[in-house]
């Protein structure tokens, strides 16, 4: 049995002539799934195998095919002859276009024992003659397969070989995924060796020491893996220092290291090739000149065998020297090398003499955290999931590490300025910066609770337009609340709705308990607050709240409150975000109350009273009109229900005086967010904020029902009759577990309830009348409820992104995903 390996992510190319047997061989040793066949492609394309007519038609689907497979990083097996050079170059050119290493599998089968095999097939009518030139081709072939840039070559020479081979399957060196950590990553060392020494032994590490004292070895306690981003030598007091405690922890496998530039150029020095002694080389060669030969063998092992990057815990890490686009991620090629070595570079030079980079990382969408050093920046910057480590320690910055999965840095300061930096250090670019890609045409976002969530292009061009004119900025915006489900439709003939339905539904979905909430009227309001006092108040459109004076001032008290109840501490953060009601409502709907209901009431009080008046007189006339007398005096006492409706959410404000916030949910801060904390908890943060600053925060009654005792629903019915008998708007029934799912998935978290009289507001003043119920009975509430458990998943989402620190961009489009679905036709009455 003969083993060859093949690696994971690669393009297989079967070489051999018609009958050699290539089609059973691929069946046997690969999924059908993964062999690309050109007689099937013909078949695709003409509905026959053997129309050698389609045979240009059918390798353009091979190609394409065989493609897409490697775009997406699965190992393709290509079953043709292949006994071509131009054939087989085309698909070199696909693997190297999308950075996989090309294999070549020769089935050197006798030219006889395939023309034999070819009369036993039907459908092969051609003679020995084509056999045999196929197989002069592949003979001739055989000696230049490398130089057409195969990467393995494997030729199997008789029937007996091909019987008796197996494949495994390899990963690339660069694939680390069962590789979990935790890791400290370190930035560029640059022969900084007694700083990097302070860096260990800040992350934890003990360092180990030969007879002379130097460093040669640092293990953590914990297990930790120290990952060096590559430039451990050049520029430096002691690159050799620096290489002797490096490599010793690679070789106890207490680190890892992927190659820097500075190492690649170090490794041809070592070997002898021609290099320039520039950028501090020379002073790492005469450094090594006083070590041993011993010595300098082994760092020329050492670099020669550094790989560019390295995939690590699942895919979710990702090390190279200058950083590496998604792309790249796992892949192995040239240009994957030279990337991850160099970066992304036009081939220019600027007036230092260096390369021109373009800025990679503004651009990276990718899942991976990448980090990485390479060009000195300032501090590290989180931008789009990256961090460059490079803070310049041999210019006289710092050396920096990333500890991961806490995304905690650690720096210590470098002793002296050890070289003087060519280039002015970079400050680091907007990492905020977003695309318009990020947003637009037809998308889907991944949820935790939810799985995929679908937009629509046109709902995205709409949240777009709101977005791009009213919204604050997309960093300052990352939770919209979602739309709230009302209530089933009530059966009692003089309601709408009503408690009993909300308590059934949640029963039917095997919720026990719920807890019922005051519906203030005020406006919905998220609260971003930073603990000095910054951050945004905005609606649930995303628009500033207040004008900037007042935003600040309130978030100044806000934070000041958190502070006095120990809430900062308690919850180890510097921010959190509050979802609340602002009251009054006519604070932001003053326009709305003025322009519509108001003008509304004002216009029916003018009118009714002169219409009951002249069909008084024509009653005193004996016409016959005490129907629509009667009708026009329940009009006026509508009119006046309707008016006293919205004026008791009505009252005036000067600044902040008069202005309450009503706290009910805390959704997320550092690191966490709250979705599995019961309504109590959340409540009960909301009345410390409330009895320390009374003036400010107003508090949400509550009662807690159990769905399945007719006492407790009776007590819950009556609790809402007297909120909505005293005026109030009416409430929410939650389930008080928060977070719940049921049979089919995430049961709705909140159903709102509202009061007979405040419903004049939203279905006008004659709502009640018994023709009117009887028509707004009819409503159709599945799409309203199922946007609502869609901008529930994805507000929860964007939560999590924003506590586990991703970047902007991906925790904005849970927020814009959650606008655009807000476009989509459904009645805004319920």
């Amino acid at each position: 049995m003969t083993t060859l390996q093949i690696p994971e992510v690669s393009l297989v190319v079967l070489v051999g002539t018609s009958g050699a047997g290539k089609s059973t061989f691929a069946a046997r040793h690969f999924r059908p799934t993964e062999v690309v066949s050109s007689d099937w492609c013909r078949g695709l394309v003409s509905d026959d195998e053997n129309d050698q007519g389609a045979t240009k038609d059918a390798f353009e689907v091979l190609h394409f095919i065989v493609g897409k497979r490697l775009e997406r990083g699965r190992l393709t097996v290509v079953d043709a002859t292949n006994v071509q050079p131009a054939a087989r170059r085309e698909l070199v050119a696909l693997a190297k276009a999308h950075d996989v290493l090309p294999t070549a599998v020769v089935l050197d089968v006798a030219p006889g024992v395939a023309v034999e095999r070819n009369e036993h097939r039907p459908d092969r009518d051609f003679g020995a003659s084509v056999v045999r030139r196929q197989h002069d081709q592949l003979r001739r072939s055989l000696k230049s397969l490398r130089r057409e840039g195969f990467r393995h070559v494997h030729v199997l020479s008789s029937l007996e070989e091909i019987e008796a081979v197996r494949f495994e399957r390899t990963r690339l060196r660069n694939d680390l995924r069962d590789v979990t950590g935790p890791f400290d990553v370190v930035g560029d060392v640059h022969g900084c060796r007694a700083e990097l020494e302070q860096l260990l032994g800040d992350l934890g590490y003990a360092l180990d020491r030969d007879e002379q004292g130097r460093p040669v070895d640092a293990h953590h306690p914990d297990g930790r893996t120290a990952v060096f981003v590559g430039d451990l030598v050049d520029r430096g007091p002691d690159s050799p220092g620096v290489l002797r405690l490096v490599m010793g922890m690679v070789e106890a496998g207490h680190a890892l290291c992927v190659s820097g530039n500075h190492e690649a150029k170090l490794a041809n020095a070592l070997a002898g090739r021609k290099v320039t002694a520039s950028h501090g080389l020379q002073e790492t060669l005469d450094q090594l000149a006083a070590e041993s030969d011993e010595f300098r063998e082994r760092v020329a092992r050492f670099v020669d065998g550094l790989i560019a990057h390295y995939v690590l815990d699942d895919g979710r890490l990702v090390v190279a020297h200058a950083g590496l686009k998604e792309a790249y991620h796992g892949r192995a090629s040239g240009r994957v090398r030279a990337f991850a070595l160099y970066g992304d570079t036009s081939g220019e030079t600027d007036e230092f003499g260096l390369p021109v980079r373009y800025p990679w990382a503004d651009d990276y969408r990718g899942r991976a955290t990448v980090l990485y050093g390479h060009t000195p920046v300032p501090e590290p910057v989180w931008v789009n999931n990256t961090m460059c480590l490079d803070t310049g320690c041999v210019f006289g910055g710092s050396l920096s590490a990333l500890s991961y999965p806490e995304r905690e840095v650690v720096q210590v300061p470098a002793e002296r300025e050890h070289y003087a930096p060519v280039r002015p250090v970079e400050t680091p670019r907007d990492p905020e910066a977003l695309r318009l890609t990020d947003v637009l045409g037809p998308r889907i976002v991944e949820t935790a609770h939810m799985g995929r969530v679908s937009l629509r292009e046109e709902n995205a061009a709409g949240a777009l337009e709101v977005m791009s004119r009213f919204a604050v900025a997309p960093a300052r915006l990352a939770y919209l609340p979602p739309t709230m489900s009302p209530v089933d439709t009530s059966a009692l003939p003089d309601h709408l709705e009503h408690p009993a339905e909300a308590f059934a539904h949640y029963g039917r979905s095997g919720i026990d308990t719920v807890v019922c909430e005051e519906k203030h009227m005020g406006s919905r309001a998220v609260l971003h607050v930073t603990r000095d006092g910054g951050g945004v108040v905005h609606t649930r459109t995303g628009r500033s709240f207040f004008p900037a004076a007042l935003e600040s001032a309130l978030l100044g008290e806000v934070a000041t409150t958190v502070e006095a109840v120990g809430l900062w501490d308690e919850l180890g953060t510097d921010w959190l975000v509050l979802d609340a009601e602002i009251l009054p409502w006519s604070l932001k709907a003053g326009a709305l109350v003025r322009d519509q209901y108001a003008a509304v009431g004002a216009a029916a009080r003018a009118a009714l009273p002169t219409a009951a008046a002249v069909l008084e007189q024509a009653t005193g006339r004996g016409v016959d009109v005490a129907g629509l007398l009667e009708r026009t005096r329940r009009r006026e006492t509508e009119v006046d229900a309707y008016a006293a409706a919205y004026r008791r959410y009505v009252w005036e404000t000067d600044g902040l005086d008069g202005v309450r916030i009503a706290p009910f949910q805390l959704l997320a801060s550092s690191g966490a967010t709250y979705e599995t904390r019961d309504h109590l908890w959340h409540l009960a943060l909301a009345d410390r904020l409330v009895q320390q600053s009374p003036e400010r925060f107003t508090p949400t009654r509550r009662l807690v029902v159990d769905v399945h005792d007719a006492a407790s629903v009776e007590a819950g019915v009556r609790w809402w009759e007297e909120l909505t008998g005293a005026g109030g708007e009416g409430m929410v029934v939650k389930p008080l577990a928060n977070l719940v799912r049921g049979p089919k998935g995430l049961v709705q978290p909140g159903i709102k309830v509202r009061g007979r009289e405040y419903l004049r507001i939203i279905y006008g003043p004659e709502y009640t009348a018994p023709e009117n119920l009887a028509r707004l009975r009819d409503r159709n509430l599945g799409h309203k409820r199922s946007m609502a458990l869609r901008e529930y998943a994805l507000g929860l989402e964007g939560l999590r992104r924003l506590a586990g620190g991703e970047p902007t961009w991906r925790v904005h489009e849970c927020a814009f995903a959650v606008l655009a679905m807000e476009s989509e036709p459904v009645d805004p009455r319920l």
